[in-house]
């Protein structure tokens, strides 16, 4: 009789976000993930077709969780909504410094880049989207693109939301 094991998923995506925060990208592998979960590893490519897709996984989890976060925000004001927006960006990243910050995962993930930038980009247009209404701009889609490239784009640069907002409200109001 085959053994049940509890959470089996659940256990290889905590592994995998382990390894990669202490070992890097390179060091984690499917076999090492599989022997810290007491698995075989075909049981890991029965859940996970590759490391990549191990990894991109709990990344596209936080992020859903991150995306979450940011729709909760009240609209009303169009400050606290940029700052939530910021606040939960600078969350993500820092939850994913050990990989955004490594080169052997950089060159994996380079050719997907472009794809996932404008796809994220877009996500953060549409909730900022609303808070643009007032806006003295004619195409409003532009303006929640621009301001969510801008987000995107100096938080990972590092600039504090001060920075960032200074010249944002500038465009709202």
């Amino acid at each position: 009789m085959p053994k049940i094991i509890e959470n089996v998923r659940e256990q290889l995506l905590c592994e995998a976000r382990r390894q990669i925060a202490e070992n890097g990208y390179k060091n984690t592998t499917i076999r090492s993930v599989a022997g810290a979960c007491n698995l075989g590893i075909g049981t890991v490519y029965n859940y996970f077709k590759s490391k990549d897709m191990l990894i991109a996984t709990f990344i596209l989890e936080d992020w859903q969780e991150c995306i979450s976060q940011m729709q909760q925000e009240s609209l009303a004001n169009p400050g606290c909504c940029l700052k939530t927006v910021y606040d939960s960006l600078s969350n993500f990243m820092s939850g994913h410094k050990e990989l955004f910050g490594d080169s052997d995962a950089t060159k994996v993930f380079a050719t997907t880049f472009a794809q996932r930038h404008k796809l994220l980009r877009d996500q953060l247009a549409d909730i900022i989207r609303p808070i643009c209404h007032n806006a003295a701009v004619n195409n409003k889609d532009f303006l929640a693109e621009f301001i969510a490239e801008s987000l995107l784009t100096w938080t990972v640069a590092g600039k504090t939301f001060e920075d960032i907002s200074s010249v944002l409200n500038l465009i709202i109001i």
